[in-house]
């Protein structure tokens, strides 16, 4: 038998050893994607630190669509935005310091804070070699490997002292940044040909500002506004979403922060999670094709009906960037990206984009319901505008989903610290019935 026959034989037996009945899960009692039949999640947990709202239960148990709200540490995440928003001045620092510590922080707090990020946004001599010689094609790819890298230039990668946990985290939230312009950088430069620059970090530089001339240098201020705003909005988003989940999980075990942080960014890498803003991307590069009068109402309607019915684009039935797992009614990250959005297509020329885009928003939400006649409600995810704001900001979507986990990372070390220095801590340990009832009789290899 040959290798390749051996190799294609033992890939066709997946379809046999996944096969499971379905029907079984209900039966059974099994919570599918830890969901319940209502949609809402499996509560599997306790946190202090985010909090996403998208319905309540009314007196009979059943789901009540509401405004979605985002809390961080109890603060609304809109009254976060809006105070700094109003002021001009940028907030991701801020936020992570709530996220962090639970307070938010004084102006002298809020300075020194600043400069700890300043001071630890440098890479090791080792960790800029290694993004040299990976290559990597992927930028999250290589922003994994260079976060388990980190474990061997730590003096202390185990110690799970609250003070170490809270140096390595402001580590992490400082070099990812700079992890992910030098990686582009170096991706460009070997695919593109292009000039290859290592710039350093700014100590008189927010840390979306650093990360925008480290990465290409020329940019506004609004520009700069805009990605602040974008890493405030995805620095964190409770306990069960798949990323921060996963590191919860590993972080139950008590492994070193670099391992847990890493199998993060594999979930976050998903299509369904964090690269989720790619699909939406593609997904609008086509409308903006295949629509000619991008103010028809009925053109828009009758191709949005076309993608649902899987008739057009990659006829999986999907509008991405509509929906999401808890929010019903709105996603306030969507809203609140959309405010600031319309000033920057402003400035960039882009009204015309802008304003499809928000035509495409709202009648997707109407076919949707008419389509689909199934009494769910549905609204734009924080998803739907992120890649157009990347790419009026100039950014390449080789960086969309890293971007993501910049912002993210925040959240992933504050649930990391909570989950080791809770009380009542204990292995994440969920159970799965094996389907197979019958005990089968070993057979010799003689008589197989």
């Amino acid at each position: 038998m040959k290798k390749e026959y051996l190799m294609y034989k033992l890939a066709e037996t997946i379809k046999k050893t996944s096969k499971i009945d379905s029907s079984l899960f209900k039966k059974l009692g099994v919570k599918r994607g830890l969901r319940n039949e209502d949609g809402s999640g499996v509560l599997v947990g306790l946190t202090n630190i985010g909090n996403v709202v998208g319905y309540e239960r009314t007196a009979d148990g059943m789901l009540k669509p509401i405004p979605g709200k985002l809390y961080y540490r109890g603060y609304d995440v809109e009254d976060l935005v809006h105070g700094t928003m109003q002021q001009k001045r940028f907030g991701f620092e801020e936020v992570a310091f709530l996220l962090l510590s639970g307070d938010l922080p004084d102006r002298e707090e809020l300075q020194q804070f600043r400069e700890l990020i300043y001071e630890n946004m440098p890479l090791t001599h080792e960790t800029t070699m290694s993004i040299l010689q990976l290559r990597g094609e992927n930028v999250m790819n290589t922003l994994s490997r260079c976060v388990l890298q980190m474990y061997n230039f730590d003096a202390s990668p185990d110690d799970l002292s609250r003070e170490n946990q809270m140096r390595q985290s402001i580590e992490l939230i400082s070099r990812f940044p700079t992890i992910i312009a030098y990686a582009y950088n170096v991706l460009r430069h070997h695919n593109k040909e292009r000039s290859l620059h290592i710039r350093h970090p700014h100590d008189q530089l927010s840390l979306a500002e650093n990360f925008l001339h480290m990465l290409k240098r020329d940019y506004t201020q609004l520009d700069a506004r805009m990605l602040d705003l974008l890493l405030i909005l995805q620095a964190e988003h409770g306990g069960g979403n798949n990323s921060t989940f996963t590191v919860r999980v590993t972080s139950s075990t008590m492994t070193d922060i670099y391992s847990s942080i890493a199998a993060g960014i594999g979930s976050l890498k998903g299509p369904l999670h964090g690269g989720a803003n790619l699909q939406v991307a593609g997904m609008l590069d086509h409308l903006k094709e295949n629509i000619k009068d991008w103010k028809d109402v009925d053109e828009i309607d009758r191709y949005l009906t076309c993608i649902l019915k899987k008739e057009a684009y990659n006829k999986t039935g999907l509008i991405y960037g509509i929906g999401h797992a808890v929010y019903t009614i709105s996603d306030p990250r969507a809203l609140l990206l959309r405010e600031l959005a319309s000033e920057l297509a402003f400035e960039k020329g882009r009204c015309e984009e802008f304003e499809f885009l928000e035509l495409l928003e709202e009648r997707a939400v109407e076919v949707f319901a008419r389509v689909k006649n199934n009494g769910k409600q549905v609204s734009s995810n924080v998803d739907f505008y992120t890649g157009f704001v990347y790419d009026m900001i100039g950014l390449p979507k080789e960086i969309y989903t890293p971007l993501f986990a910049m912002a993210r990372i925040v959240g992933w070390t504050a649930h990391r610290n909570e989950e080791l220095n809770f009380a009542g801590k204990r292995i994440i340990r969920p159970a799965y019935k094996n389907t197979i009832n019958e005990k089968l009789p070993y057979v010799s290899i003689e008589n197989r």
